[in-house]
């Protein structure tokens, strides 16, 4: 009869142990991954806010800018109706024409700076909430990048430790990171404590 050699159980417990840590880096590698993408996302995000706001001020500096030209139009308006109102009988017809002529000039003049005052007002705000949207999302990547660095912290050091409880815990942070990532590009929920102070 043939002898069937039995493994030891040493060689048993050596494979059962490369296949943890097989697993485990297999995982850690996949939430490297993730954080690399919640890394872009909130470099993104914050480049984001930042361009918009610089964007926005600009955009109000010019608004401000249009403001001053249309209360100066306004003014030389009320000054130019004022003068006809109380010398217009008395003014010689040339004089009459081109003051009416003017004052017509400068109503347009001021309909156009308010018109564009409007336009720029728009673009301001449109850039103020891109500024608000990328604030908002950026703490959630933040907070995914510190739960996928914990993560992978852990997973090395239930290899090290050889417990897979720790390698537990670890895809639990991961889990939440990997929400939050998501969550940074898609905000599928608010959560309140992260908007605080944004």
């Amino acid at each position: 009869m043939a002898e069937i050699e039995l493994p030891k159980l040493e060689e048993l417990e050596q494979a059962k142990t490369r296949t943890f840590e097989r697993r485990v880096a297999l995982t850690t590698s996949i939430f490297a991954m993730l954080l690399a993408i919640a890394s872009l996302g909130g470099n993104n995000a914050t480049k984001e806010m930042l361009l918009s706001q610089q964007l926005s001020s600009d955009q109000w500096a010019f608004y401000q800018s249009k403001s001053i030209k249309e209360h100066q139009t306004r003014t030389q308006r009320l000054q130019l109706e004022l003068e006809l109102a109380e010398r217009g009988d008395k003014m010689p017809h040339e004089a009459r024409k081109k003051a009416e002529a003017l004052l017509g000039q400068v109503a347009e003049e001021e309909k156009r700076y308010q018109s564009e005052k409007q336009e720029i007002e728009k673009e301001a705000k449109a850039l103020e909430h891109e500024r608000d949207l990328n604030r908002t999302k950026n703490p959630y990547f933040e907070f995914a990048e510190v739960l996928l660095q914990i993560a992978i912290v852990m997973a090395s050091i239930s290899i090290l430790a050889d417990t897979p409880v720790i390698f537990h815990f670890s895809l639990v942070l991961a889990s939440l990171g990997g929400f939050l990532a998501l969550n940074g590009y898609l905000l599928l929920v608010r959560i309140p404590f992260l908007q605080a102070g944004h």
